[in-house]
């Protein structure tokens, strides 16, 4: 299982690659429910990160399937 410190790298380095190679899909960034917590102070703990990464990974990968990278 990945550390915390690995899980957000791993965000940090697929959203970086949406912004620069699928800017198009920044939109459904700020969509997903993960971001936005339904508690005052929430806890992020690794499941939800892996389960964030997963959503993320998801996303770019069915889309760049169906679409060129330019």
């Amino acid at each position: 299982m990945k550390t915390e410190k690995e899980l957000n790298n791993d965000i940090l380095e697929i959203t970086m690659n949406i912004k620069k190679n699928y800017p198009e899909l920044t939109t459904y960034l700020k969509e997903m429910p993960e971001t936005i917590p339904d508690t005052k102070n929430p806890e992020v703990t690794i499941k939800i990160l892996q389960e964030y990464y997963d959503s993320l990974n998801a996303i770019l990968e069915k889309y760049s399937d169906t679409h060129e990278n330019n």
